[in-house]
């Protein structure tokens, strides 16, 4: 017997381990007045990677290794439109050796709860061979702070 999915249901901003504040633009509304969902995954991306370098776990130019999406999703509750600033929530669910399981909730300016929630896996890989690396220590070392 089939059962049914469970539906998802928003998430809380206290569960997420970072924020970052990503401004909207114009052009991310579509023809309904709301931003377009392949912007959602825009800026899982810009989040992600943003800390990421901040924190100096990730060299985009001319570091060894490099981070692959290789899944993705996500789940929307309620619309974001320009030009209110989102706020991206970010945690660490599951980690291995080569690979990290990022969530993030993306949040109404100030709102208690996700307008949409999603993860990215990504997998490590050394940018000349392209196979799995393991973690670098700094890797490592942010991925611990957003583990929830």
């Amino acid at each position: 017997m089939n059962r049914p999915a469970t539906k998802p249901t928003p998430d809380h901003r206290s569960q997420y381990a970072a924020f970052r504040t990503i401004p909207t633009r114009w052009s991310d509304n579509d023809m309904y007045g709301h931003v377009n969902n392949v912007v959602y995954y825009s800026w899982f991306d810009t989040a992600i990677n943003a800390l990421l370098i901040e924190r100096g776990a990730l060299d985009v130019r001319q570091g060894e290794v490099v981070g692959y999406v290789v899944e993705t999703q996500c789940n929307y509750f309620a619309p974001l439109a320009f030009p209110q600033p989102v706020e991206a929530g970010i945690r660490v669910t599951q980690s291995g050796r080569s690979n990290v399981r990022y969530e993030i909730g993306l949040f109404e300016q100030g709102a208690e709860t996700a307008a949409a929630q999603g993860h990215f896996v990504h997998v490590y890989v050394d940018r000349k061979s392209q196979r799995p690396v393991e973690l670098s220590p700094e890797l490592a070392a942010v991925v611990q702070s957003l583990t929830r």
